[in-house]
C-alpha cells in the first residue's frame, strides 16, 4: 500500500515520517527500510497493546547511547541498528491511506475450480436490521449509515441510491460511529480480535486500522466531542471497554467494563475524561484518573438501593456531572455519583414513557426522550437537573413541555438531528422496521411524521419469485407481506394481518396464467391466496386520490391447520395444493374447485420442508420432510366427487405412505474415510520401498556384490504401530433434517444439522407400508458427499437454477454457497468445485430463503437478521435486462368482487375441528331429539299413571290397591338404589382428595385472615339515601392479654403522687406492691408453660425477669435505709428542737449550731455529710435569723438539701442509686443557685413568715416551693422538698 504524497522513492514503499524522531536514526538506512517494511503494510502497523511508552523511550535512548560510544568491533553493524528499531513506533502520516481492495473480505473460491471470483456481485439490499443498537447514522444532510449483514450500507434518502462497503473479516459488523465533524466514520467488526476500520468521508478510503481491542465482536463505539479519541465496548467474553487515540492507531486505556452485555459506552460532552456505560442491569461511570502507576479507568457502579434494577438503554450525561437514564419500566432515573437522586415520574404516578426508555438527548436546553411506545417528549433542562426527592417514595411528578406520537406499532430505537438551517428535523430508528423524518418544531407548520422507509422487522421467515417477471414476495413474523420489484430496487405494497407469516410460494403458471397469485401460510394455521395486480388498470373513481404501482387482494382464505404452517407447495400440474404445519399434519386441496378440502394424514414429526416431484418422474410424489429425522413419501391423492354434507372427518385412511427414518452413519463415514487414508498412505510408503530397493539393486550391480553403500542399512523401516480407529458413535439426540430434494424417484439427498452435519447423504425409500409403526424403523444412507467447512456450518435451504447446472445453498452462518455442477448430473458426482462469500450477518443471520429469478440473472436471499439481499449472477453472455418487471393486469371485475371474510381470531376452529364439531353438533341434535321423544311418551305414560291412581282411590277401601301393588319388581328399584350409592361413592373417592386439599386450604384462609378477627367489617346501607355505616375490623387480644393487667386506677402510684398525697411523714411500704408484681409475673411464666414447651424466647424472657427482680430488691433494700436513717434523723431533731421565734431578736442554740459547727447533710445515698461553719461561709450561708429559721423548718430543711447538696431532687429521681458528687467538688448550676439565695437575702426579699407558713404541719407539694426572685427579673429558683430527703 503506498502513501498518496510519498516523496521517498526507495522501494516504492517509504512513508513521511516526523523529522524530529527519525533524525537520530538519519544515517542507519538499513534499519529504516525494516521499520519500513514492518509498519506501512496493514496487518504490521500496529504495536503491541501491552507495549509500555515509557520502557519504549528508556529502550531508544539506551541503544542511541550505545551507538554513539566507542565501536571494538568491525563487522557491519547491521544487526545492532535492527535492535533499537525492534520497540519503535513509527508515527503515521496525515496523509497515509489503505488499500480498501486489499483489507475487505472476498469471495472463497476452491482450488482447481473454474469459477470467477466475482460471481455474485450485491445487485440490491431491501432489508435492515432495525433491531440493531445505534444502526442509523448521519453523515450528511442526505446521506444516512447503516450495517446490513457483512454491509456498510451508504444510502442516498432523497435519491434512494445505495453504496456498499464490505467487511474485511467477513464474520459480520458489530457497530458503527460517525466522527463529530462528519469527516469520518468508524465500522467495529466481528470476528477473533476483530479491528475498527475508520474510513474517510467522502473519499471511503481506510484511514486508520485499530486492533485487539476485544476477542469476539463490538457491542459500541463513540467518538469524543472534539474527535480526536474513541472508545470502544467490546461484547460477550470479554466486555473489554478501550479509549483510542485513534489517528496513531493506540490504545491509551483499557479495562473490563462489566460481566454482563454492556448496550453503550459514551463520552460526557463536556468533560473527556469521563465516560458513562449501560447494559443489563447496570450504568456505570468512569473517569480517568492519574495514579501512582499513571493513567488509569476508575469506574464506579450505579447503586439503584430501593429502585428496581432495571437494564439501562438510554441515557445522557448532564453538564454538572449528574446522568440522566431510562429504565424499563418508563420512568427517567438522576444519577448523581453512583446513587439514585430521585425518579422523575409523570403526575399521578404515570411512567414517562409507556415502556422502556431507549434514548435520551440533550438539544437547545431541553431534554428529549424517545420510547418504545412510539412517543417523543420533550422535557425542560432545569427542572429535571434541580429535581430533588420531596417524600420516601423517592418520586417526583413532572410533566412533559411538548410531546409527538409517531404513529401505532412503533418502537423508537434510536434517533440523530439532521444538519438542516432552520428546521428541527431528526431521524428515527423504528425497531418495529422503519425510519422516520420526525420534526420536533412544535410549530403552527410542523410537519407530520414520514415514514421514508419500510422494511420487515426482525427474521424474514419466507421469500419466492414470480416465475413471469422479476418481483419478489416476501413474509415475516412481523405480520406483513411485503412485494418488491428487484428489477427497478423498489418496494411495491405491503399488506398487514393480526399474525405472522411462516411460510410463502408463488403460485406457477399452471394455477395463475398471470402468476399473479400468492400463498402465504400464517402462525395461527390460516393460509391465505393473495393476489397482485396493477391497479391502473381498474376503472378510475372520483375521489380516488394516489394510485399505487401494485395493489394486494384478498382471494382465498382457510384455516387448516391448528400451529403454524411450515411448508407450501403446489403439485407439478398444479391441481393440488398440499400444506404442512408443525401440528404434525399435511392437508391437500383441490385447486380447481377453488380450494376445496381433499384431506390430510398425520406425520411421524413436525414439517419443514415439502417438495412434489419434478415433471421427468413418471409418478406425481410428495416429499413430505419432518424436523425429527422422518422423511415420507406419498402419492397424490385422488380427488373424489363426495358430497361435503356426507363428509364426516378429512382424514385419508387409507394413504399409502413411504417412511425413511434417518440413521446416523457420520462415524462409519470417518471411519471408513480414515481407512481410506491409511491404505492411500501404504500404498505411497509401498512404492517408495519399491523404488529404493531398484535403486539399491542398481547401486549394487555398479559398485559389484562385495561393495554395499552405507544406504543399504537403512532399507529396512521398521513398521510403525498404527493408532486404532475412530469408534462408531450414535448421538443420543437424533440430528434435525435441515432441507432436501429429490435425485430419482425413490431417491432423495438430505442435510443435517449438529453432529451429523458436513455431508450430503443420499438416501432411497423403502417399499410402501399400509401401517403406520414408523417408530421403530431405522434406515441409513446408500452415499454421501463431502461438503467442506460444513462441520459447525450445515446447509440450511438449497435451490437450483433452471437448468439444474448450479445448486445455490443457503447456510446456517449467513454465507452463500454455489456448486457449479455438470449437465443432467442428479446423483451430484461433480459436486466439487464450490463458489462461498459471507453476506448475512453471521450470528443471527442464518439464510432462511434463497432462490433464482425466472431467467437466473438474479438470486435473491432471505435471512433471519432482517436482511434480503439480491445478486447480479455471473454469466458469460451479455444478457439484456429488463428495468422494470411487469405487474400482473387485474381480472375483469376483480374491483366489484367482495372479498372473503378473513379469519382473523387465532383460536378459530381449523378445518378438521369444524367438522368436528359440525358432526358433533348434529349428532348432539339428534340426541336432544331423542330425549325429547323419549320425555313425551314418559309424559304420557305418567298421566295415565295418575289417572289410573286417582281411579284407585274412588274405589272402596277393602278393594283399592296398596302403592306397594304398583311395584312390579322390588329388585329393580333395589339395583337402583345400590348403583346409585355405588356411583356416589366412586365419586367420594375420586374427589377425597381433592376434598381434603381445599379443606386444608380454606382451614389456612380462615386461620390466617378470619380466626384473628374478634369482628368483621359490617356496612349497613340506607334505604332512602346513600348514607351508610360501617364497622371495622377488630382484631382478637392475644392470649397474654386475657392476663389481669392494672388499670389506670389500679396502677402504683409515683413517689411525686404519694407524697403529695400521703404528705412527708407517713412511711410508705412497697413490700405489697413488690409481691404483687411477682405473683403476676409467676403467673404469667405458669400459663406460658400450659400453652406450649419452653422455647429459646421465653428462656431469654425468664432471664431478664430475674435480673429484674435482683434490681427491684436492691432498690428495696436502699430505700429502707434511707427511711430507716431519715426517722432516726427527725428524732435527733426533735430531741434538739427549740421554739424559736421571730420576735426574738437573741437567736437560739438551734440556730446556733450550724452557724457554730456546721451542717449535717444527707447525699442522694442516704450517707450524712458534714458541711463545717467555715464551708457554709464560702459558699454563701451566713448565720442570722434567715438562715437559722430556714434550717429549723423541716420543709426548708429538704429544701436546702436540694440547693446546696451535690444532687437535685429532679436528678434524684432520675437516677435514683447514682453516685453523689464529692462535696470540693464544684458545681456551676448548685453555685448559681446559692448566689441568687444570697441576694435574696440581702435585699430583704424573703420573709420569715413565709417560711414559717411553708414549714407548717399543713403544708402542700405546692405550698412548699419557694419563688426567689433574683436580679433579672425572668430567672427564678424552685426549692422542691423531696420526701426520701433529709438533714
Amino acid at each position: 500500500m503506498k502513501e498518496p504524497d510519498d516523496q521517498d522513492t526507495d522501494e516504492g514503499k517509504s512513508v513521511s515520517r516526523s523529522d524530529g524522531k527519525q533524525a537520530p536514526r538519519s544515517t542507519l538506512n538499513a534499519s529504516e527500510d525494516v521499520t519500513d517494511d514492518l509498519f506501512t503494510d496493514g496487518e504490521e502497523s500496529y504495536l503491541d497493546d501491552d507495549l509500555d511508552l515509557e520502557d519504549m523511550d528508556e529502550s531508544s535512548h539506551s541503544s542511541q547511547e550505545y551507538l554513539q560510544g566507542p565501536v571494538v568491533s568491525q563487522e557491519p553493524p547491521v544487526e545492532v541498528k535492527e535492535e533499537p528499531e525492534v520497540d519503535v513506533k513509527k508515527a503515521l502520516s496525515a496523509n497515509f491511506y489503505y488499500d480498501y481492495l486489499e483489507l475487505i473480505n472476498t469471495p472463497h473460491v476452491s482450488s482447481e475450480a473454474n469459477i470467477p471470483l466475482y460471481f455474485l456481485t450485491l445487485n440490491h439490499s431491501y432489508g435492515y436490521d432495525c433491531r440493531k443498537r445505534a444502526n442509523l447514522q448521519l453523515l450528511d444532510s442526505n446521506t444516512v449509515l447503516y450495517i446490513a449483514g457483512n454491509q456498510m450500507v451508504l444510502l442516498d434518502f432523497k435519491n434512494k441510491t445505495q453504496i456498499y462497503l464490505q467487511s474485511s473479516s467477513g464474520q459480520g459488523i458489530g457497530a458503527i460511529g460517525v466522527h463529530p465533524y462528519k469527516t469520518y466514520f468508524a465500522v467495529a467488526e466481528k470476528g477473533s480480535f476483530p479491528k475498527i476500520i475508520i474510513y474517510e468521508y467522502e473519499s471511503l478510503k481506510p484511514y486508520r486500522i485499530l486492533r485487539d481491542g476485544t476477542e469476539k465482536a463490538y457491542a459500541y463505539i463513540d467518538f469524543n466531542n472534539e474527535g480526536n479519541l474513541l472508545a470502544s465496548v467490546g461484547c460477550h467474553p470479554d466486555y473489554t471497554i478501550t479509549i483510542w487515540d485513534w489517528k496513531e492507531e493506540q490504545p491509551m486505556l483499557r479495562t473490563k467494563a462489566f460481566s454482563q452485555d454492556v448496550f453503550k459506552v459514551t463520552f460526557n460532552p463536556d468533560n473527556d475524561e469521563q465516560l458513562t456505560t449501560s447494559g443489563s442491569g447496570h450504568i456505570k461511570f468512569w473517569e480517568m484518573a492519574f495514579t501512582f502507576t499513571g493513567l488509569k479507568l476508575q469506574g464506579s457502579l450505579g447503586r439503584f438501593g430501593k429502585t428496581s434494577t432495571s437494564d439501562i438503554e438510554g441515557y445522557a450525561e448532564l453538564p454538572d456531572g449528574k446522568v440522566l437514564s431510562g429504565s424499563e419500566w418508563g420512568n427517567l432515573l438522576l444519577w448523581e455519583g453512583s446513587l439514585i437522586k430521585v425518579e422523575l415520574c409523570r403526575t399521578g404516578m404515570k411512567s414517562c414513557h409507556s415502556g422502556s426508555i431507549n434514548q435520551i438527548m440533550l438539544d437547545e436546553g431541553e431534554v428529549i426522550t424517545a420510547g418504545s411506545d412510539g412517543s417523543v417528549r420533550i422535557w425542560d433542562f432545569e427542572t429535571i437537573d434541580t429535581a430533588d426527592v420531596i417524600d420516601d417514595t423517592g418520586l417526583l411528578e413532572i410533566e412533559p413541555i411538548n410531546e409527538l406520537h409517531v404513529d401505532k406499532n412503533v418502537n423508537l430505537f434510536s434517533m440523530i438531528k439532521m444538519n438542516e438551517v432552520g428546521n428541527n428535523f431528526w431521524l428515527a430508528q423504528d425497531a418495529n422496521g422503519a425510519i422516520w423524518k420526525l420534526d420536533l418544531s412544535f410549530s403552527n407548520i410542523t410537519q407530520d411524521p414520514e415514514c421514508l422507509f419500510s422494511f420487515h422487522s426482525g427474521p424474514i421467515a419466507a421469500l419466492d419469485v414470480s416465475p413471469l417477471t422479476y418481483l419478489m414476495a416476501t413474509t415475516a413474523l412481523d405480520c406483513s407481506v411485503r412485494v418488491y420489484d428487484f428489477a427497478s430496487k423498489n418496494p411495491l405494497v405491503h399488506m398487514r394481518f393480526k399474525q405472522g407469516g411462516t411460510s410463502l410460494i408463488w403460485a406457477p403458471r399452471s394455477v395463475s396464467i398471470s402468476a399473479s397469485q400468492i400463498v402465504v401460510g400464517f402462525q395461527d394455521g390460516v393460509v391465505r391466496i393473495l393476489e397482485l395486480f396493477d391497479p391502473k388498470g381498474l376503472t378510475v373513481f372520483a375521489g380516488r386520490k394516489k394510485i399505487l404501482d401494485a395493489e394486494l387482494h384478498l382471494k382465498y382464505v382457510f384455516k387448516p391447520h391448528t400451529e403454524e404452517v411450515t411448508a407450501l407447495a403446489y403439485e407439478r400440474d398444479g391441481e393440488i395444493l398440499a400444506t404442512g404445519s408443525a401440528d404434525k399434519t399435511v392437508f391437500f386441496f383441490d385447486v380447481e374447485k377453488e380450494y376445496k378440502p381433499v384431506g390430510f394424514f398425520t406425520t411421524p414429526g413436525p414439517i419443514c420442508q415439502l417438495m412434489w416431484s419434478p415433471a421427468n418422474h413418471p409418478e406425481s410424489t410428495l416429499l413430505i420432510i419432518c424436523e425429527n429425522g422422518y422423511i415420507l413419501e406419498c402419492l397424490c391423492p385422488t380427488i373424489k366427487d363426495v358430497d361435503d354434507q356426507n363428509v364426516t372427518t378429512f382424514a385419508i385412511p387409507d394413504m399409502l405412505l413411504r417412511c425413511f427414518h434417518f440413521t446416523s452413519v457420520k462415524s462409519k463415514i470417518l471411519r471408513f474415510m480414515e481407512v481410506q487414508r491409511r491404505e492411500k498412505q501404504k500404498m505411497l510408503k509401498e512404492k517408495e520401498r519399491e523404488e529404493m530397493r531398484r535403486r539399491l539393486a542398481e547401486e549394487r550391480e555398479a559398485f559389484g556384490e562385495e561393495e554395499i553403500p552405507e544406504e543399504e542399512e537403512a532399507t529396512e523401516e521398521e513398521e510403525e504401530e498404527e493408532e486404532p480407529l475412530p469408534e462408531i458413535f450414535m448421538p443420543p439426540t437424533p440430528s434435525p433434517v435441515l432441507c432436501g430434494f429429490y435425485s430419482a424417484p425413490g431417491k432423495f439427498w438430505v442435510s443435517m444439522g449438529n453432529y451429523d452435519a458436513g455431508f450430503l447423504y443420499h438416501c432411497q425409500f423403502p417399499s410402501y407400508l399400509s401401517g403406520r409403526d414408523f417408530q421403530n424403523q431405522e434406515n441409513e444412507p446408500f452415499d454421501f458427499r463431502v461438503l467442506h467447512d460444513t462441520e459447525d456450518n450445515p446447509i440450511r435451504t438449497i435451490t437450483f437454477s433452471n437448468d439444474w447446472t448450479m445448486m445455490f445453498c443457503g447456510m446456517r452462518n449467513g454465507a452463500i454457497r454455489v456448486y457449479v455442477l455438470s449437465d443432467n448430473d442428479p446423483f451430484l458426482v461433480s459436486l466439487k468445485d464450490y463458489w462461498h462469500f459471507n453476506v448475512h450477518d453471521n450470528n443471527y443471520g442464518s439464510i432462511k430463503s434463497i432462490t433464482s429469478s425466472f431467467d437466473d440473472q438474479y438470486l435473491l436471499t432471505a435471512g433471519e437478521d432482517g436482511n434480503i439481499f439480491a445478486f447480479d449472477i455471473f454469466s458469460e453472455f451479455l444478457v439484456y435486462k429488463e428495468a422494470k418487471a411487469k405487474v400482473p393486469s387485474p381480472r375483469f371485475g376483480i374491483e366489484s368482487e367482495t372479498a372473503p371474510e378473513d379469519i382473523e381470531d387465532p383460536k378459530a376452529y381449523s378445518i378438521e375441528n369444524a367438522r368436528k364439531k359440525r358432526e358433533h353438533d348434529k349428532l348432539m341434535k339428534k340426541v336432544e331429539e331423542i330425549k325429547a321423544h323419549k320425555r313425551e311418551q314418559i309424559k304420557i305414560l305418567r298421566n295415565e299413571f295418575w289417572k289410573l291412581l286417582a281411579l284407585n282411590k274412588e274405589l272402596p277401601a277393602h278393594m283399592q290397591f296398596q302403592r306397594t301393588d304398583f311395584n312390579i319388581d322390588a329388585k329393580i328399584h333395589a339395583e337402583i338404589h345400590k348403583k346409585t350409592s355405588f356411583k356416589m361413592e366412586q365419586v367420594e373417592k375420586e374427589l377425597a382428595w381433592e376434598k381434603q386439599k381445599y379443606e386444608l386450604g380454606l382451614k389456612k384462609l380462615q386461620d390466617r385472615f378470619r380466626e384473628p378477627l374478634e369482628s368483621d367489617t359490617i356496612v349497613v346501607y340506607a334505604i332512602q339515601s346513600d348514607h351508610q355505616v360501617a364497622s371495622y375490623r377488630l382484631v382478637k387480644p392475644s392470649k397474654y392479654s386475657k392476663l389481669k393487667r392494672p388499670s389506670q386506677t389500679e396502677r402504683r402510684a409515683s413517689k411525686m403522687e404519694r407524697f403529695e398525697k400521703e404528705g412527708p411523714g407517713k412511711k410508705e411500704s412497697q413490700k405489697d406492691t413488690v409481691g404483687s408484681v411477682s405473683l403476676q409475673e409467676e403467673s404469667v411464666l405458669e400459663k406460658r408453660k400450659k400453652f406450649r414447651p419452653r422455647t429459646l424466647s421465653e428462656i431469654m424472657v425468664e432471664n431478664q425477669i430475674e435480673k429484674t427482680k435482683k434490681l427491684v430488691q436492691q432498690a428495696e433494700r436502699a430505700q429502707l435505709k434511707i427511711l430507716q436513717r431519715k426517722k432516726e434523723w427527725e428524732e435527733l431533731v426533735k430531741s434538739i428542737s427549740i421554739a424559736c421565734s421571730p420576735e426574738s431578736p437573741d437567736l437560739c442554740s438551734a440556730c446556733l449550731v450550724p452557724s457554730i459547727l456546721g451542717v449535717l447533710l444527707l447525699n442522694s445515698s442516704g450517707i450524712p455529710v458534714f458541711i463545717a461553719a467555715e464551708k457554709q461561709r464560702q459558699i454563701g450561708f451566713e448565720c442570722g435569723l434567715v438562715s437559722t429559721a430556714w434550717l429549723c423548718s423541716r420543709g426548708t430543711l429538704s429544701a436546702l438539701r436540694g440547693e446546696f447538696g451535690k444532687m437535685s431532687i429532679s436528678s434524684y429521681h432520675r437516677s435514683s442509686f447514682r453516685e453523689p458528687r464529692e462535696l470540693n467538688e464544684p458545681d456551676p448550676a448548685r453555685e448559681g443557685g446559692t448566689a441568687a439565695l444570697g441576694r435574696a437575702v440581702e435585699h430583704k426579699q424573703w420573709r420569715p413568715r413565709e417560711l414559717r407558713a411553708a414549714s407548717g404541719p399543713h403544708s402542700s407539694r405546692s405550698q412548699s416551693s419557694a419563688r426567689i426572685p433574683s436580679e433579672s427579673p425572668s430567672s427564678e429558683i424552685r426549692a422542691k422538698p423531696e420526701p426520701s430527703s433529709a438533714l
